[in-house]
């Protein structure tokens, strides 16, 4: 199997059936021997009877349906999970992104010995306000973050190497990140291919502005787990060995003035200096559980998959 074409889908009942066409033909004329799967997250239209319809009239579709919706990045877990080619392309179900595009990409991965290519829609058939400027300011962020030089992080249509997608560990709305979760698995031959960009034909985006404020929250978390997440003992336990040494030292202090300096005044229990010693000394202690358990929830909880499935139809 030399591609798998991997679609997540919600509600797109409007757009599967010109979609599978559009794609099986890009993908015919290449050459290529391929299959596509179809991941429904959990849709409340007709999308997944499409889906079943279909892959009873060709033996490269299959169809996941999703026990509910439980987001993109799950759904694309799941999909990487059963896809057997030895290239992976990632498709958005909404037809604003060619699956003619998929074969030059991975003709251009391949003569370039490149892990991934991720697509840059250059040319955007969205709002302007509600969409491009925060893309635009999104997309900044994450390259001054990752040192990756891509214009469209979060373009539906990419193309990996197997290796690449099955390294990478999909959660919360990471499905953004990809390049950069690619990049912190070692995998950092990326380059961008500039795509066209239709405007939405049916339907409307399934996703909110909100997004934008979760991505932000979402590369902060990258960058922390990134850094920490393998050992959160390394973070939690430095800042709490920290506090409850300065914590010890200030109260040793005061004792020690109490005693040997200034043994008329006051109490030390009546002093707000021993309060907040005895409150850092605390705090200190906190942090350093909280890391022991974190390091018990990462051990047991690595792996675990997000997402359960209702029906195949393979």
């Amino acid at each position: 199997m030399d591609v798998s074409i991997v679609i997540p889908l919600y509600n797109e009942s409007e757009s599967l059936i010109e979609l599978n066409e559009w794609t099986n033909e890009s993908l015919i004329s290449s050459g290529f021997s391929y299959e596509i799967i179809y991941i429904d997250d959990g849709s409340d239209d007709q999308s997944w009877n499409i889906i079943e319809d279909i892959a009873k009239e060709n033996n490269n579709v299959k169809g996941i349906s999703l026990s509910r919706n439980f987001g993109k990045s799950q759904a694309l877990r799941v999909g990487f999970y059963e896809s057997k080619g030895d290239y992976v392309a990632t498709l958005d179900a909404d037809l604003q992104d060619s699956p003619e595009e998929i074969p030059i990409m991975i003709d251009k991965l391949i003569k370039n010995n490149l892990d991934m290519i991720s697509g840059w829609k250059k040319k955007r058939h969205d709002s302007y306000f509600f969409k491009k400027i925060p893309s635009l300011f999104f997309n900044m962020v994450a390259r001054a973050f990752s040192g990756i030089k891509l214009h469209d992080f979060n373009c539906g249509i990419k193309v990996y190497k197997k290796e690449v997608i099955k390294s990478i560990n999909l959660y919360a709305d990471m499905h953004r990140f990809i390049p950069i979760l690619a990049k912190n698995e070692g995998f950092d031959k990326i380059e961008e291919h500039i795509v066209k960009h239709q405007p939405r034909k049916y339907g409307k985006s399934k996703f909110g502005n909100e997004r934008f404020i979760r991505g932000f929250l979402d590369i902060t978390t990258l960058w922390f787990t990134n850094k920490f997440g393998r050992r959160p003992m390394h973070f939690f336990g430095l800042i709490g060995t920290i506090m409850i040494i300065v914590g010890t030292i200030f109260s040793i202090y005061l004792g020690y003035n109490k005693l040997f300096i200034d043994t008329n005044s006051r109490l030390i229990t009546t002093r707000p200096e021993f309060y907040i010693a005895l409150a850092t000394m605390i705090l200190g202690a906190q942090f350093f559980i909280a890391g022991f358990l974190a390091e018990l929830i990462l051990k047991f909880n690595l792996n675990k998959d997000k997402y359960s499935i209702k029906n195949k139809t393979f």
